[in-house]
């Protein structure tokens, strides 16, 4: 079939090399001293002197700015702290050797007046509760768009590192039909019209919770036993993603919606191998960070006057310690300054992770081999001994648990019983079936994104890891 391209009258023509993006880190990194350029920004500082104007650029792009020179003669009248402007001029050398933009136009896009309710002032620091406070404006101060920033830079590292190794990412689904550790810990989804629920309830004496779905539906706690059906095909897979969690903690290391690094690798029936692709991930991707953004990390962490003692190189340095559940009982059970004490048999409070990560040296240590209790219907039995689990935890500076894995019940019978026992043999049939049909061992671990940040960074508060936090009484905007 001949097809004739219609000739259309061009309306618009325009220099697409015109609207070239300039940043300033660009500038700053590359130093283009002579040449003009034209910038769009924030002014994040002013200084006023006899003849000029001097004013601090900020684009979000690094935390350094760029200074930029106003002649009196050229200031705008709603120039500000606060305001968002271009500038245009010449980039020079001043007498300190530090390259600034002398301007030869400015143009105010919108005014900023402190006295009409700014809550941040110039040059001034505030408590991360009261910056908490201004969600939608908390990006603008300095702080926290160097956390975004770095944010930004880890998902990237986290996806590197799986690539390099060949692992293919899965969306998993936000909506759930199961509540993967069996805690009860989930947030129920249903439409919110009462009309649309009557409408479409199709059996007699339906919930309104199973109207929709034709079953009860949660937002999700976690990725991974849909990332079990996938490594059953691709061998290496791994999400990162939202999960929601509905417990009643204001703590400052739990959030109700957060993000997880979650990988599961068919062909691994032990715990060493598990143990070896844990610290593969978390080291390499903090030495990718320092390499690249070393800078932006040491500017952030001073700046929050962040202890010396966890450093993340620490992250890097590897083999791990190793030590198994009954030794680091051994080893709590000697201290008598816990507020909570240690019972052997019992989950380790976060005190006592806090306490084996110091006894460690303020490194990184797994704890493996678990009593079979402490740990979800998933974990695998070790085979000379059946009361315990060929599970991990890894604990860290700041945040105590970082990781937890396991290797996967992958006997059918066995995971069949396990099922029966917490009465979720119906719901799970498919995830049993996995085991029926061209079955593979497997195993996997989760990292939590923002602890992760807590680590690498120091943050005290999770809140201060992720733009918008999610936390029981909360959910703004």
């Amino acid at each position: 079939m001949n097809m004739k391209l219609l000739s259309l009258p061009c309306r618009y023509t325009f220099n697409r090399y015109l609207y070239s993006s300039c940043s300033v880190k660009d500038i700053l990194n590359t130093q283009p001293e002579g040449c003009k350029k034209k910038l769009k920004g924030w002014a994040r500082g002013m200084r006023k002197m006899k003849n000029n104007i001097f004013l601090d650029l900020d684009d979000g792009s690094t935390h350094r700015h760029l200074q930029v020179v106003v002649p009196k003669n050229k200031v705008p009248d709603l120039l500000s702290y606060g305001c968002s402007l271009e500038a245009e001029g010449v980039l020079v050398k001043n007498p300190n050797n530090q390259l600034e933009l002398v301007a030869e136009s400015i143009n105010v896009y919108g005014s900023c007046v402190v006295e009409d309710g700014y809550p941040f002032g110039a040059r001034k620091t505030y408590h991360p509760e009261y910056v908490r406070q201004h969600l939608h404006i908390r990006p603008r101060t300095a702080t926290f768009s160097s956390l975004l920033r770095l944010r930004d830079k880890l998902s990237c590292a986290v996806r590197n590192r799986f690539a390099e190794d060949n692992f293919i990412e899965i969306n998993a689904p936000v909506l759930s039909s199961n509540d993967c550790e069996g805690a009860g810990e989930v947030f129920v989804v249903k439409p919110d019209s009462d009309d649309l629920i009557k409408e479409m309830i199709s059996k007699e004496h339906q919930s309104p919770m199973e109207a929709f779905f034709n079953g009860q539906t949660y937002l999700t706690v976690s990725g991974q036993l849909h990332l079990e059906c996938m490594a059953r095909a691709l061998t290496n897979v791994y999400s990162l993603g939202p999960t929601f969690r509905a417990e009643n903690s204001k703590s400052r290391l739990h959030l109700s919606e957060f993000y997880m690094i979650e990988a599961e690798q068919a062909f691994i029936d032990n715990i060493e191998e598990l143990l070896s692709s844990i610290e593969k991930t978390t080291s390499t991707v903090v030495k990718q960070l320092l390499e690249h953004s070393s800078d932006e990390i040491y500017h952030y962490r001073k700046v929050i006057d962040a202890s010396k003692d966890n450093d993340p190189v620490n992250m890097v340095n590897v083999p791990y310690e190793i030590i198994s559940y009954q030794k680091a009982c051994d080893v709590l059970e000697k201290e008598k300054c816990f507020k909570n004490k240690m019972i052997r048999g019992k989950p380790l409070a976060k005190e006592h992770e806090l306490f084996l990560v110091k006894y460690n040296g303020q490194k990184p240590i797994f704890v493996i081999d678990w009593p079979i209790h402490l740990k979800p219907f998933y974990a695998k039995a070790i085979p000379n001994n059946e009361s315990l689990v060929y599970a991990v935890d890894l604990l860290c500076p700041n945040v105590g648990e970082l990781c937890g894995g396991s290797v996967r019940e992958d006997n059918y019978d066995i995971l069949k019983e396990k099922l029966s026992l917490i009465g979720m043999e119906d719901k799970l049939n498919w995830y049993l079936e996995l085991r029926q049909f061209g079955n593979v061992s497997t195993a996997g671990f989760g990292i939590g994104f923002e602890r992760f940040l807590q680590v690498l960074l120091d943050v005290q508060n999770i809140k201060d890891t992720i733009a918008f936090p999610r936390w029981p009484h909360n959910c703004k905007m």
